[in-house]
Formats: C-alpha cells, sequence, structure tokens
C-alpha cells in the first residue's frame, strides 16, 4: 500500500476520500489549515499547513508516494498554493500528483475556473507524473447555492442554465481509485447521473425543505451565462454518478425520494 497525502483534507471532498484511502489499507496524511479535530485514527497523521505560505508543508510531504490535491478556494490563492505544493512535492520526489478540478474551466470565462485551468497547467507542467479529474458539481455545493438565493420570499431562476449534480462520496472513490493506480494524465470526466434545468432543481429543492418561493425567470448577460446555458459545465457523454440529487435532498430529510 501507498502513503498518500490529501490536501483539504477535511473538505467536502477531502473527508469521504481519506475515509476510503484508509478503508483500502494506505497509510494516509490529511493536511488542512486547521488542526485535527477528534481521537486519533490508525493509519491517519494530520497537518497543520496553509498552503498560502507554506509553513510545514516539507514535514507533511516528505516519504509520500502520491499527493491528491483537493484544497481550493474561490476567495482566491489557488494558483499560489499549486506552485508551492509542486515544488515541496518535487523536492520530496514525490511520484504521483492528482487533481480535482471541474467540468467546463476550459469553456466557461470565470475568474475561479480561470484559476483551476491554470492550476491543472501548473501540475501538467510539474515534471511528476500526473493526473487530473474534472468532474460536475456536487449536491451540497448545489443545495447551497440555491438555499442562499432562498433568503428571499422572491427568488430568481436563470434561464436556460442546467446543471448535472453528481454524489461526493462518488467522486472520492473515483480520486481514490486514481490514487492508487500509476499516473494517468488527464482521465475521463465525472458527470451526475440526470441533467436538470435550474427551475427544476429549484422547485425540488424547495419542496425537500418545506419552503415556498416565488419564482422569477432571470436572463443573465454576458459570456459566462452564454457559456452556462450553452452546457459549458456539463458532461452528458459521461454521465457516469449513479446518486440523484433527489435521493441527496430525500436523504438530508429522512424521506424516501
Amino acid at each position: 500500500m501507498a502513503t498518500i497525502l490529501v490536501t483539504g483534507g477535511t473538505g467536502a471532498l477531502g473527508r469521504p476520500l481519506v475515509d476510503r484511502l484508509l478503508h483500502d489499507g494506505h497509510d494516509v496524511r490529511s493536511l488542512s489549515r486547521r488542526p485535527a479535530q477528534g481521537p486519533p485514527r490508525p493509519g491517519l497523521r494530520t497537518y497543520a499547513v496553509d498552503l498560502r505560505n507554506g509553513a510545514g508543508l516539507a514535514a507533511a510531504v516528505a516519504g509520500a508516494d502520491t499527493v491528491v490535491h483537493c484544497a481550493s478556494t474561490p476567495s482566491g490563492g489557488d494558483g499560489e498554493a499549486a506552485r508551492r505544493l509542486v515544488a515541496a512535492a518535487r523536492a520530496a520526489g514525490v511520484g504521483h500528483l492528482v487533481y480535482i478540478s471541474i467540468v467546463g474551466v476550459d469553456r466557461v470565462p470565470i475568474g475561479y475556473y480561470r484559476t483551476k485551468r491554470a492550476v491543472e497547467r501548473t501540475i501538467e507542467e510539474s515534471g511528476i507524473g500526473w493526473t487530473v479529474l474534472r468532474t460536475t458539481q456536487f449536491h451540497d455545493l448545489v443545495l447551497r447555492v440555491v438555499k442562499a438565493g432562498s433568503r428571499s420570499p422572491v427568488l430568481p431562476v436563470p434561464t436556460g442554465v442546467r446543471v448535472q449534480p453528481i454524489e461526493v462520496r462518488e467522486v472520492a472513490g473515483r480520486l481514490a481509485d486514481l490514487a492508487s493506480a500509476p499516473p494517468a494524465g488527464r482521465v475521463a470526466d465525472m458527470g451526475g447521473p440526470e441533467v436538470l434545468d435550474t427551475r427544476a432543481l429549484i422547485r425540488l429543492t424547495l419542496r425537500y425543505a418545506g419552503r415556498r418561493r416565488l419564482l422569477v425567470p432571470l436572463w443573465l448577460p454576458g459570456k459566462a451565462a452564454t457559456a452556462f446555458r450553452a452546457g459549458g459545465i456539463l458532461a452528458p457523454e459521461h454521465a457516469v454518478g449513479e446518486g440523484t440529487y433527489e435521493a441527496f435532498l430525500a436523504a438530508r430529510a429522512g424521506r424516501p425520494a
């Protein structure tokens, strides 16, 4: 078994990924900005490292066979964090870098997506064996976006936009398999099992939350909105996920789908 370091190991994706790697018998290291909470777990070592300054990073990476880079934030700093991680991994002789990216980073012109694509290039040009997986939006991210918009009694609905939500544990399973295998380069995208227009998705979310809102169509201008409407964040030809968004909502609500 391998020694695998997961950045963002306490995040929405990092937690199930760490669980899966431990289940598979790997020696796992979890890196996050904050000290780990809870009792020690067999096979797991935790490191409090902020990739924005790199303090303690060299010790966390030393001796790792593979690094799975899950740490990311739309607030900025991903590019510098990736460069710092790559430099540390190269110095430590890491053999495999795995990066989780987003479907559409090369098609949708928004800042966060441009940064994710730049990080992909940093990984690809690192001189280290690499694997990049792009996926569609996680169920919990879609839910957070809808909940944020539903604070008002009137909820704008972007017209012509569709999404393809995916279960985060399925993504974690795929990443664990990739981390356990040799570097594979850019692998096939991974999308959820169904494509939903925003109106249907919002209605579904409100129904399971027991809320009523007035839905108002909203036509969004600009190149990014045009790319969204053109399906820039979709991967219908790679709809390999099994867990539906409704099943996710039902499980949270303790109700049958």
